[in-house]
């Protein structure tokens, strides 16, 4: 379920958090499953609970998933995710055109960018 790549330069927590954000874009993970627990996943993938916690707490507060006080982690609605996803990139979206158009990049190359990018 979830792969960990020691030679992956972000933190181990770090590579929870994508993977589980993947497993339930994708569907692998259904809205309000419950999530494995801290220290089943710790143990499964031998590392720290406190690494699986602190991933957890993170997408919490994304809101990619919620807690349910005495009864574990749930995934949350992919409608919701999907939206929120959205909102905050179209958010970094908008940063960066800003700042792009203000140091002198082009309208046009900024669309030739998105075009190419629409079509891989």
């Amino acid at each position: 379920m979830i792969q960990l790549n020691q030679r992956d330069p972000r933190p181990i927590y770090e590579q929870v958090k994508e993977n589980f954000k993947n497993l339930i874009f994708q569907g692998v993970i259904r809205p309000d499953e419950k999530m494995p627990s801290v220290r089943e996943l710790a143990q499964k993938l031998s590392i720290n609970p406190n690494t699986i916690q602190r991933a957890y707490r993170e997408l919490e507060q994304e809101e990619m998933i919620y807690s349910i006080p005495g009864k574990g982690s749930f995934a949350a609605s992919v409608h919701m995710i999907r939206d929120n996803e959205i909102r905050d990139l179209m958010h970094t979206f908008t940063q960066t055109t800003d700042r792009l158009l203000g140091i002198g990049v082009s309208k046009e190359e900024l669309i030739r960018k998105i075009e190419e990018r629409s079509k891989l």
